[in-house]
């Protein structure tokens, strides 16, 4: 459920959130995560959920300790499954976030990951 704060925050990159010399790390980062490292993507309205295995926790933290900077608008959810289950992934937000995400992490098929502002 969101809060009226989540509700409130514009759906808008901030290029200068991650420091321009971490930013190709971070989308090095994204690139291989969605790209590798994924095992499962499901679909929503409002973002996408990816299933990563267990031993994927820390690199899926550390993307969204970056991106929650550059992306304000997006709320971020982490299931952890028991017994070294899955870990997923859930990036949603409001209206137009699934399209950031797909020009961000190359999702469309037709850009590459890390196209999106942030990538300045």
């Amino acid at each position: 459920m969101r809060n009226s704060a989540e509700m409130a925050v514009p759906l808008a990159c901030v290029a200068t959130a991650i420091p321009s010399a971490e930013r190709a790390s971070h989308f090095t980062l994204a690139r291989r995560l969605f790209a590798e490292l994924a095992r499962e993507r499901k679909d929503f309205p409002s973002g996408y959920a990816f299933r990563f295995d267990a031993d994927e926790l820390e690199i899926v933290a550390r993307f969204i300790a970056n991106e929650r900077r550059c992306c304000p608008f997006m709320t971020f959810e982490v299931e952890v499954a028991p017994a070294s289950g899955p870990v997923w992934l859930r990036m949603t937000g409001p209206e137009g976030t699934r399209e950031v995400l797909d020009a961000e992490l190359g999702l469309s098929g037709s850009e590459s990951a890390g196209s999106c502002c942030c990538k300045s």
